[in-house]
């Protein structure tokens, strides 16, 4: 990494983009975050968590990822591209056209990023947040069939066509389009950069986007707090699987990818090693904040257990970025954050 460097970031203001952008940062980086307003740029700058970075981060418009050539301007002069923008699910029901709404745009705004970069010489590399729904066939994600392997990075989980039966389920689609089309596009095309593609499993730990507490409980890190908190998180309530990984280390595999050690067009699985239960998070909470529970909360909440886990092959992983955090240090980072938010509150 030259101090030059400068690394493109989309989706900088969702929780897993906004944690990778300040890994970046904290790693050295010069980074540009693409946004869709200034209204959202100033909110990133005033994050006391990247305050002290403001000289190593600046800030590019993109009002319609959709658009034609809606980042040719974005990544001029850019090495590295860590494209996390994705459609999310929140506000759309079943009576919308899911495919308008959901599966397309996940993969125009992918293969958009990639036909830009293809003009700009200067990229040496893109690394694509996709989802462990890529890998993982929907019927072990939705507990209709056990698995019988560790899945690898190296598979890919076949298309699910409508009319969807949930959200969620075009949700899944859109992944596995989103990365199917990338990779279709990288042999097609043949760039001179090429593609890493990053795939989560469910994400949860500390939001330093989150300003109060129901921030904090929205999005993933609900169901990591459920049970804590006194409520039910039933499974159709959203997507929830036995396996889980932490935000920071999503974050750390993306950042960590640009260095050029790390071949090229391939993928990586992130899912937390060891075994997990959704209302384990109440022994956790107990373990580690034993003076908060009946105070800040009442830790008593319920958590219908899934049939079983979704194993995954973390060995490159592992080896490439370093071990993964535990279920239960990812229950206390969101916790811990929890009553900090609270004290604020009081």
């Amino acid at each position: 990494m030259a101090p030059n460097d400068v690394v493109l970031v989309t989706g900088g203001t969702g929780f897993i983009g906004f944690a990778t952008l300040k890994k970046a940062l904290e790693d050295g980086y010069t980074v540009r975050a693409a946004v869709r307003s200034e209204a959202k740029a100033d909110n990133l700058r005033t994050n006391p968590s990247i305050k002290k970075y403001s000289s190593k981060l600046s800030f590019v418009v993109v009002p319609d990822i959709l658009a034609p050539h809606a980042f040719d301007e974005a990544v001029k002069g850019v090495k590295y591209i860590l494209h996390l923008a994705s459609p999310l699910t929140t506000g759309i029901s079943l009576e919308d056209d899911l495919n308008a709404h959901v599966i397309n745009p996940a993969v125009i705004g992918t293969v958009s990023i990639c036909n830009s970069a293809a003009k700009e010489a200067s990229v040496k590399r893109i690394v694509i947040c996709s989802s462990i729904v890529a890998i993982v066939p929907v019927e072990s994600l939705t507990g209709a069939q056990a698995p019988d392997h560790a899945f690898r990075p190296e598979e890919r989980a076949h298309d699910v066509p409508g009319p969807y039966p949930a959200v969620i389920v075009a949700y899944v689609q859109s992944k596995i389009a989103a990365l199917k089309e990338a990779e279709a596009w990288v042999e097609k095309e043949k760039p001179s950069f090429d593609v890493i593609h990053i795939h989560p499993s469910f994400v949860g730990g500390r939001n330093d986007l989150a300003r109060n507490l129901e921030e904090l409980k929205t999005g993933t890190n609900f169901y990591f707090l459920a049970p804590v908190l006194g409520q039910e998180a039933a499974t159709a309530a959203g997507p929830r699987v036995a396996s889980y990984v932490d935000v920071d280390d999503v974050a750390k595999a993306h950042v960590l990818s640009l260095n050029e050690k790390v071949a090229g067009n391939q993928s990586f699985m992130l899912s937390g090693e060891g075994e997990m239960s959704w209302d384990g998070a109440k022994a956790i909470a107990a373990k580690h904040f034993p003076d908060a529970v009946g105070k800040v909360f009442p830790n008593d909440g319920e958590s219908a257990p899934f049939p079983f886990s979704v194993p995954a092959d973390n060995s490159k992983t592992v080896e490439t970025f370093g071990k993964l955090r535990t279920y239960e240090e990812t229950v206390k980072a969101v916790v811990g954050q929890y009553i900090e938010l609270s004290q604020q509150a009081a």
